[in-house]
């Protein structure tokens, strides 16, 4: 079977679309915005030029979906693993987050997760060993490291609404 034949084109003032046939003849697109939000389109079976359905997704929805795609070794927020059975993983925190505004100690993170924060990356910096008086903000990304069952745990209080 031919791999699949992807087409882009720029959509100026928007992003990038991309489209994809599938083997069963299907026109998939996502359009990436500009703004990091990506819209997933299904076409119709018998007119390809007529969208059936239209999915926006926020970019964290999207990170969620390709992890869902992906197998789990090669999952963008799954960063190692090792024999002691420890993972280390990004924990993006929303902006309508619970915890915007708040310093990482309120969270407990350690005390309730066992998991802990070794850096909080923000816009295009890192901040390694944030202490409990550090301040969280909407869009930072935890890096956090722990038992699995830990980082899914810290994952669930971090987002929080």
């Amino acid at each position: 079977m031919p791999a699949p034949r992807m087409r882009t084109t720029p959509l100026p003032g928007i992003g990038v679309q991309y489209d994809l046939a599938t083997r069963e003849r299907r026109h998939l697109s996502v359009i990436a915005h500009r703004d990091g939000t990506r819209s997933v389109n299904v076409y119709r079976a018998d007119d390809p030029d007529d969208c059936l359905q239209s999915l926006h997704l926020t970019a964290g929805e999207s990170a969620a979906l390709i992890d869902a795609l992906m197998p789990a070794h090669h999952s963008p927020n799954l960063l190692h693993t090792t024999e002691l059975g420890l993972v280390a993983e990004r924990v993006e925190l929303s902006g309508q987050s619970h915890w915007n505004g708040r310093v990482l100690g309120e969270t407990r993170m350690r005390t309730e997760t066992g998991v802990s924060v070794v850096a909080v990356l923000r816009r295009a910096e890192a901040r390694p060993s944030p202490g409990p008086d550090f301040r969280l903000a909407g869009g930072d990304t935890l890096i956090v490291i722990g038992t699995r069952e830990g980082v899914d745990a810290a994952a669930a209080i971090l987002g929080r609404e």
